[in-house]
């Protein structure tokens, strides 16, 4: 298989994943917070097409009242797994995404300044990376919570995460991208660009910046999966996206006790959930670095 063929192979399978999640609200038969009390972790159920209704309420199927369907079993309030997945999707893919970017924009303008510029702007912004490699990110999002009210809405937490994450990760993009100004500063069609009278901001935009794309690339597939990972470890301890709001992360700690887990394996669904999603970013991310490499 070439490579070629491996990029769009990675690339169809994540928009497959990412598709799910954002049309959760069409291919989910509940919605996120409906419970159905009688119903308490109940398992998977099996299908029957005679029982199902298509394209009602707005919805790809349901089934027909007073029945109902779990695909993937229920949890402790009787609340559709499978429903919960595909929104909790939204929620931990958007994380990683919206963080990659942060970051990848902050490591490419600061990266850009420090390579093309040189000198003591690019001491202190490297400086200054490495103070913000040794920051706890973990702590730093405790501290920040601890100042914060005791009650905050969904959508504060989801972007208190977003800014955390992709605050403190800009470091290693920009050393990477940093590199390649360095080196494209002082090829011959920039200097000769500069001696026609090109200002700094033609050359870097027009010389520099598209140098930088593969490592841009590259540096995405391999930061969005991580920061996927870290919104699902935050949720999971409690400092994420709280309930009844899902993501993967709080939908896993009620999985974390032992009898839950024991009797209704179906709870595991999410942390499932991550692995295609991570093997994906994965091919991607070893398909792209080896075009460069070669």
């Amino acid at each position: 298989m070439s490579r070629r063929t491996k990029i769009v192979a990675a690339l169809v399978f994540l928009g497959i994943l990412h598709g799910l999640a954002i049309f959760a609200g069409f291919l989910a038969p509940y919605p996120y917070a409906e419970q159905h009390r009688e119903f308490p972790y109940a398992p998977p159920s099996s299908i029957h097409f005679s029982r199902l209704q298509f394209l009602v309420h707005g919805r790809l199927f349901g089934a027909r009242e007073p029945g109902v369907i779990f695909l993937l079993g229920s949890d402790a309030y009787g609340r559709d797994l499978f429903s919960r997945l595909l929104y909790g999707g939204r929620v931990s893919l958007l994380t990683g995404l919206l963080a990659a970017f942060l970051s990848l924009g902050l490591g490419l303008a600061l990266g850009t300044v420090a390579g093309f510029y040189g000198g003591w702007l690019d001491r202190l912004l490297m400086r200054s990376g490495e103070l913000v490699m040794a920051l706890p990110w973990l702590y730093l999002l405790l501290a920040v919570r601890a100042f914060l009210p005791l009650h905050i809405t969904t959508v504060q937490a989801f972007f208190l995460i977003v800014v955390i994450i992709g605050g403190v990760g800009w470091v290693r993009p920009a050393r990477l991208i940093r590199g390649v100004v360095l080196s494209a500063r002082e090829r011959g069609f920039v200097l000769a660009a500069r001696g026609f009278g090109a200002s700094d901001a033609y050359l870097i935009r027009r010389h520099i910046l598209p140098l930088t794309l593969g490592v841009v690339l590259t540096q995405a597939t391999v930061l969005i999966p991580q920061y996927i990972l870290a919104e699902v470890a935050l949720s999971f301890l409690g400092l994420g996206v709280g309930e009844p709001v899902p993501s993967w992360g709080n939908m896993l700690a009620e999985a974390q006790q032992y009898h839950a887990l024991v009797a209704h394996g179906w709870m595991l669904a999410p942390g499932l959930a991550i692995i295609p999603v991570l093997l994906g970013y994965l091919l991607l991310a070893d398909t792209l670095l080896e075009s460069r490499n070669q």
